[in-house]
This record gives C-alpha cells, structure tokens and sequence, in this order.
C-alpha cells in the first residue's frame, strides 16, 4: 500500500469528521418536526409539546410536533425511518412501534432495531386503572368480582390495539382470569372521551391523560399498575397491593432519530434532551402531569429499549393478546 493511498484514506477521513463536526455545530438551522405516531390529546402528545418547546427555546429553532396515526404506531415509525437521517425529523413515541409490535403483528414493516439510532429516553409514566363512576366496583377486587358476576359484558377502552394499556388490560385479564371485552380506539384522548361519557366501562391509560379527569371526579380511578404507588396519586393503591401479586407495567416516552443520523448530531439531542430534563422547570412540569424524567441516553437508552422489548413479549405470550 503506498504511503500516497495512505494520505489520501487520511485526508479523506479527516474532511468526512470535519463535516460532521461542522454539521453539528450548524444543527439546527432550520424547524425541526418531531413525529408523534398517535393522535393529539393524549399523553404521548402532551410530553411530546413540552420537551419541543424546550428544544425550541435552547435552540432557537422551531421544534414542531406533527401527529401521524395510525396501525399502532407503525405509520408515524415508517415516516421517520424513511427520512433522511440528517437531525430534521425525530420520533417520539411510546413503547408500541420501538419494543411493542414486533412481537405483536406478523409482519411489520421495519426493524426498529435497524431502522432507528435512540437518543433518549424522555419521561417514564405510571399506567393507572380508571373506571366510570356508575361503575359498582371502588377497588380491583370489586372490580374483578363484578366482572366474573358478568363475564363478557364490561368492555374497556385503549388507545389502540397494540398499545400499553390495551396489552395491560389483556394482562389483568390473563392474570384475574376475567372475561372483558377490548374496545380499541385511534388514540387514548378519544378513548377518555367515551369512559367520561359512560360509553366504555374502564380502561387502563398513562397518568399524565388521566390525571385532569380525576382531579375533576369525571372517572374513578382504581389502582395503579407499576411496582410502586405513584406520586400524583399516593394515596391509590397498586394492582399488586389489591391482590394480584407480582402485577407491574409502567409505560414510558423515547426519542429515537433515522438509523444513520451523523453522530455528533445524535450527541448534541442527547446533550440538549439532558440538559432540558435536569432542568427545575421540566421536572415540575412532568411532575404536574404525573410523569418522571427519564435518565438513559443513547447507547444506554438503546439496551433499554433492548430489555423492554423482551419484557413486553413475555407479557404478550403470557396474556395470548391478539390484534383484534
């Protein structure tokens, strides 16, 4: 090999990371979109505003969140990766299309795995249990006694199917051994908006889209279904505490870019989302809707995303959820 080639691989390589260097330096220089893979209302919607204006702010940049529903998440995932991996368009989103429907759906249409680089994990939530107030049950052992009096006729809502609180229904069904009966909508607001109006029984959603209607004493809200009571609601029992020993599912939100994406651009996001959910303002923020910052980024988020995967295919096999 001559020691020209040689020269010429290492100017090469030199002006592709001064490229780099400078590309991220430059980031952003024009508005950034940020896809949300469900409808807006919900709480994938509500992180996703808080954390764009953040970014909009540090950056001075517009940070705009844009909904694209549809098929559990996959419709806003597949715009994502196919963008160009340049930092202008990210994916925010809850479990289902990054750790959730590959284990789910037949088929799918990308690999998460290849088709995105993670960037941050950006807020963890506790999943609750809300029912309409007509309903006779004050308590999961209510709950579940009624639905065995019954079996077949109480129906509860979810965001979709495939999604966090469709596949914890499926679980306390598995687990209580009840017959309820799932009703999926296209987002967890318009799934709120029928337990309000009475037309469902029950459901299972993330706090911060249910937190609001509590407070009003539109619905009731039975237990909480993580380890731990949550902090907005420290007097709510967990589902484990209410006789289904072992009971645990929380969901979260992750910001993942196009697989590709230059890596000083994917560190500048992880800095940036960082330094936002250090920040006093962010953390009250969450807190107010019942959310918690997250604190894994980058590779570390990308063996998070690695271990829920694994999780939520236990709990698919073990509940024999099914797309409806």
């Amino acid at each position: 090999m001559s020691c020209h080639f040689i020269r010429t691989m290492l100017t090469a390589c030199c002006l592709v990371a001064l490229s780099a260097a400078a590309m991220a330096q430059a980031y952003p220089s024009r508005p950034v979109r940020i896809v949300v893979p469900v409808p807006a209302g919900g709480s994938n919607d509500i992180i996703a505003r808080m954390l764009a204006q953040k970014l909009s702010d540090l950056n001075g940049q517009q940070f705009l969140v844009e909904n694209r529903a549809g098929a559990g998440g996959n419709v806003g995932a597949e715009v994502v990766a196919a963008s160009e991996p340049d930092g202008y368009t990210l994916l925010l989103s809850a479990p289902p299309p990054l750790t959730i429907n590959a284990a789910l759906y037949k088929t799918l249409p990308l690999d998460p795995v290849k088709a995105f680089a993670p960037i941050a994990l950006v807020a963890t939530v506790p999943i609750v249990l809300v029912v309409h107030p007509s309903l006779q049950a004050k308590d999961v052992r209510e709950l579940i006694a009624l639905a065995k009096a019954r079996p077949g006729t109480l129906n509860f809502g979810s965001s979709g199917n495939g999604s966090t609180n469709h596949l914890t229904g499926e679980l306390l069904k598995s687990v209580a051994g009840i017959d309820i009966v799932h009703v999926p909508y296209k987002g967890a607001a318009p799934a709120m908006n029928d337990l309000v109006a009475g037309h469902i029984a029950m459901m299972f959603d993330n706090m911060p889209g249910v937190l609001q209607q509590v407070q009003r004493k539109s619905i009731n809200v039975l237990a909480v279904a993580g380890a731990r009571r949550a902090a907005a609601l420290p007097d709510v029992p967990t589902v484990a505490e209410s006789g289904l020993a072992g009971f645990e599912v929380f969901s979260w939100f992750g910001l993942v870019a196009p697989a590709k994406t230059p890596a000083p651009i994917l560190a500048k996001l992880e800095k940036d989302v960082a330094a936002i959910l250090q920040s006093p303002d962010m953390q009250k923020r969450l807190a107010e809707v019942g959310a918690e910052p997250g604190t894994v980024f980058g590779a570390t988020f990308g063996q998070f995303l690695a271990e829920d995967s694994a999780k939520w295919a236990k709990i698919i096999k073990a509940s024999g959820a099914k797309l409806d």
